[in-house]
């Protein structure tokens, strides 16, 4: 496993910062306007387009800057905003044992909110963002987006933003699969 970690740890440490930097000030999220239609196959391309552009990106717990620093739920918003704009919601604080204690009260925020904003699919393709359990009984508390079957994209800490395969450990904890809004192709 040290291994792993430490190639995950140089890869992250060779890849050029990603895109411009441009920040993204919580709660201001600019003016929305909807996306201009293109067929399933070239959406899909550009959101798998817009996650590799996150690579490199440093972990950073609650943030969403590409090229300065995201977390895996930062990661998704961020691709959320280069497609529409603004985000659909605003992700309130949250501590890394956040979904516990509401996990707990038989909450689900991560699922639930994925559920409000994305289109629940049975089969994930390129594009789809993968919500995960860390603990099979646990909350799910992970996400990241598919970019070829058996690759994903996320972030997590300690790491930066990278892609990854998508391996039996990650598949048995798959908690839910959800395309953005504008994929009309699958389902």
């Amino acid at each position: 496993m040290g291994e792993r970690l430490d190639d995950d740890a140089r890869l992250c440490a060779s890849l050029p910062p990603a895109g411009d930097g441009a920040t993204h000030v919580a709660g201001r999220a600019p003016c929305f306007s909807p996306p201009r239609r293109r067929r399933g196959s070239e959406e899909r391309a550009r959101i798998v387009e817009i996650a590799r552009s996150w690579l490199g990106t440093p972990y950073l717990h609650q943030a969403s800057v590409k090229g300065q620093g995201a977390d895996c739920l930062g990661l998704v918003r961020g691709v959320w905003r280069e497609l529409y704009g603004a985000e659909p919601e605003i992700a309130p604080p949250y501590t890394p044992d956040w979904n516990e204690r509401r996990h707990a009260r038989g909450e689900e925020p991560l699922l639930d909110a994925a559920r409000r904003n994305l289109r629940a699919v049975l089969r994930p393709r390129a594009g789809d963002v993968l919500v995960f359990r860390i603990v099979a009984a646990g909350p799910a508390k992970h996400c990241g987006i598919l970019t070829e079957e058996g690759r994903f994209i996320h972030a997590y800490a300690g790491r930066c933003v990278l892609e990854s395969w998508l391996s039996r450990w990650w598949r048995d904890r798959l908690a839910g699969a959800f395309a953005f809004p504008i994929l009309k192709d699958s389902a």
